[in-house]
């Protein structure tokens, strides 16, 4: 049963940093390059962001769980845990605090799309912020799949 728990581990810190670089590294600038409305692309970005934020959350869980079951108490001590609660709370800080105020200057902008408005510096701001966030998550990600040795979690 304890190899099952190591996959199931494997697979879930895989598909959530592979989720996360699937979207933000491929996706979305394909998204971007395609369609002629930017709008759309962004909506559809944004969408896509906020179901690996979704996923990238309940797999957090499992592997704080997992750890923590392997390790008990000891967890703590580990890096590998506290590599998860940061990513965790990076997907927490984008997805709650800055996908929100993002929506709320689009929202502002309109009828015009805000990258034509007058809330362009603060959207391109607050993206960049957001963008920095992600690219954080996304080193911890590798740090987080490299550290994995086949289902054997290390310190």
């Amino acid at each position: 049963m304890k190899k099952y728990f190591d996959g199931l581990a494997v697979l879930m810190a895989s598909a959530w940093v592979g989720g996360m670089w699937a979207a933000g590294y491929i996706a979305a600038p394909v998204l971007f390059q395609s369609l002629p409305d930017k709008a759309l692309a962004g909506m559809l970005a944004g969408r896509l962001f906020a179901v690996t934020a979704y996923m990238g959350m309940v797999c957090a869980v499992y592997l704080l769980l997992y750890v923590y079951a392997r390790y008990g108490k000891q967890a703590l001590r580990h890096s590998t845990f506290w590599i998860i609660v940061v990513m965790l709370l990076l997907t927490l800080l984008g997805q709650f605090g800055m996908q929100p105020l993002l929506a709320e200057i689009k929202s502002q902008a309109l009828p015009l799309y805000v990258m034509d408005s007058p809330y362009a510096d603060r959207f391109r701001f607050w993206h960049g912020a957001s963008s920095i966030v992600f690219l954080l998550q996304s080193l911890l990600g590798a740090v987080l799949l490299i550290k994995n040795e086949f289902g054997k979690w290390h310190a």
